[in-house]
């Protein structure tokens, strides 16, 4: 079977590692840039997908997939799915996504994408299906990109794999944990070795590399997958019991005490202290790596004050960072001017919500 999952542009190669280091699919396509990897797996790995990949927003079975122009195209791909696997007493709801010019809009794909799946159930089955739009039984995927027409059942479910449900303190700016968890494989980061978050807010990064370590599936903390409606799968699973050299430094009193409200109800060993990403050096002696969400212009407001912090931060990390440093920032101009002085970098554009960032691996 065919699948595909959403993951943040620009970090497609991240997640399709995942996929196929877990050994769970074979990927097939990856959309660098447009935020999707597609890969062949088995319907029985379904729930593993979704407990287990860290780095995708969701998981969708393709159902269909054709080059349409117009809608009377898109009532002909999806009329002629077989839709027989919905039970006749439940609902369903189009999710419809469409990203180039064309001469309807989103709503329109899941108004004629709707009544062509009720249309072709009832021919198969003798029944109307039901529509629920709040909460449905069932949720078809509809993607629209330029003229590539994929139809697909979200396993997932109208909350991302992002919602991982730990978050018992609400930082105002969390990281997305996908993002996160993008970012410690990127360093390359192991449990063996130490971490730190010199930024750490309410510690979304250091929770992520030890859930990580320690093979903490999703659905330790999230119970509501849309694949449960198919699929009677209990979350069963092992962790692996390793230690874990993990440090959060936050400037914000509130943030520190929120962060171990986290760690205690995940329970994970993290030691977090009050302090300021300037003086990490005089915290440490050295750390193996440091992965970092530091603030950007939109949060702070003066690129003068964004400078010096960078600029101070950066000449700390070098001072005690022995492998790699990963950030992630809008403010690339200003990080890249100061971390050419002190690191090899690499960077990654990737699109965060409606910003584009850059993701910079520093060694």
């Amino acid at each position: 079977m065919r699948f595909y999952s959403t993951v943040a542009p620009g970090l497609e190669f991240v997640a399709a590692d995942e996929i196929e280091s877990k050994g769970l699919g074979n990927v097939i396509e990856i959309r660098k840039g447009k935020g999707r990897v597609f890969y062949e797996s088995n319907f029985e790995r379904i729930p593993l997908l979704n407990y287990f990949l860290r780095t995708v927003e969701r998981v969708v079975l393709i159902l269909g997939r054709e080059r349409v122009e117009t809608l009377e195209d898109v009532y002909r791909v999806v009329k002629g799915i077989d839709f027989s696997f919905i039970h006749p007493e439940w609902s369903f709801a189009v999710r419809s996504n469409r990203v180039g010019e064309h001469d309807f809009t989103s709503i329109d794909i899941s108004r004629v994408a709707g009544k062509a799946v009720i249309d072709s159930y009832k021919e198969s089955r003798g029944v109307r299906l039901k529509v629920n739009l709040d909460e449905p039984d069932v949720i078809i995927r509809c993607d629209l990109v330029e003229d590539d027409f994929i139809v697909g059942l979200d396993t997932t479910g109208d909350e991302g794999l992002h919602k991982r449900n730990y978050r018992v303190y609400q930082h105002p700016a969390p990281l997305n944990p996908t993002i996160a968890a993008s970012l410690v494989y990127l360093s390359g980061w192991s449990h063996e070795r130490s971490l730190l978050d010199p930024m750490c807010g309410s510690g979304t990064i250091l929770f992520e590399a030890g859930m990580i370590a320690r093979n903490t599936p999703i659905c330790r903390f999230r119970r509501d997958f849309a694949f449960k409606k198919f699929i009677n799968e209990d979350c069963e699973f092992k962790e692996r019991d390793v230690e874990l050299s993990l440090y959060g430094v936050e400037k914000f009193r509130k943030h520190v005490e929120g962060a171990i409200k986290i760690a205690e109800f995940v329970g994970i060993d993290v030691r977090f202290m009050q302090g300021e990403a300037e003086r990490i050096n005089e915290y440490f002696n050295e750390i193996d790596y440091v992965i970092t969400n530091p603030p950007y212009g939109l949060r702070i407001g003066r690129k003068k004050i964004i400078e010096r912090l960078y600029s101070s931060f950066l000449r700390a990390a070098a001072d005690i960072v022995r492998e790699r440093l990963v950030v992630i920032t809008a403010e690339t101009k200003i990080f890249e001017k100061h971390a050419k002085e002190f690191f090899d970098i690499r960077r990654f554009n990737v699109r965060y919500g409606g910003l584009m960032t850059g993701v910079f691996v520093c060694d």
